[in-house]
């Protein structure tokens, strides 16, 4: 009885090692291994102030972005300013850029008579999911 133990014992002992060896073992190296970066396509940087200006509120997943300029080309003033946001008050983000422009972004729409107050002093550019 006592020789029939161990050989049992000294089979259930080469088998945990076996286990414990196999267990361990890696599979063959392959080129699985490495990340897919085939689609990964880096984003340019913006060329220009304002294409970087346009990205920044972009980036802020307005529903509606605008951009205003003065009709007549000039640059803006504070009385323009202070029309911008009488008449667009639920713009939550407005940029300042280069060529005398403004950019806003808002996740309401400009309203009728709002919209038609701003219309006549600045030229209004819809970026909206462009």
């Amino acid at each position: 009885m006592r020789e029939v133990f161990k050989n049992f014992a000294f089979v259930i002992l080469i088998l945990i090692a076996a286990i414990g060896f196999t267990a361990c073992h890696r599979g063959a190296s392959s080129n699985d291994e490495t990340p897919d970066t085939s689609t990964y396509r880096p984003e340019s940087t913006p060329a220009t102030q304002f294409e970087r200006d346009l990205k920044y509120v972009r980036d802020a997943h307005f529903a509606y972005v605008w951009v205003f300029t003065r009709k007549d080309g000039k640059e803006l003033t504070p009385e323009d300013s202070d029309a911008l946001h009488t008449n667009a008050s639920k713009v939550v983000d407005w940029v300042k850029t280069d060529q005398n422009r403004v950019i806003a972004g808002s996740n309401f729409p400009l309203e009728g008579p709002q919209l038609a107050a701003l219309q006549k002093r600045f030229k209004i550019e819809d970026y909206s999911g462009k």
